[in-house]
């Protein structure tokens, strides 16, 4: 049976620092490209993240570079997100989410998780 399982979410102040995971139970990190994906109040899901054999690992926009960090144990068949420098535009919440194609076909990830909220507020 497969299951994506994030955990990590919570409050944080601005400039603060968390680190998501997701673990995945009825397929193997390689077999798929697995997405981190978020979804802000009032506004549709959008890609943070991605890996996939065929990738590596790819950000969706230039505003998460360089402040989040994706990372995958394959042992654990875990994917992480360290997110670092929070702002208040990085309020949502955070799903994992997986897809047999490539990470550049966002339409056709899915399989999400129960996701994990993020809130960045003073």
């Amino acid at each position: 049976q497969v299951q994506l399982v994030e955990s990590g979410g919570g409050l944080v102040q601005p400039g603060g620092s968390l680190r998501l995971s997701c673990k995945v139970s009825g397929f193997t990190l390689d077999d798929r490209a697995i997405g981190w994906f978020r979804q802000a109040p009032g506004k549709e899901r959008e890609g943070v993240s991605c890996t996939s054999r065929s990738d590596g690992i790819m950000y969706y926009r230039d505003s998460e570079k360089g402040r989040f960090v994706m990372s995958r144990d394959n042992a654990q068949n875990t994917v992480y997100l360290q997110m670092n420098s929070l702002n208040a535009k990085d309020t949502a919440v955070y799903y994992c989410g997986f897809s047999h194609f490539t990470c550049r076909d966002v339409a056709m990830f899915g399989s999400w998780g129960q996701g994990t909220q993020v809130t960045v507020s003073s």
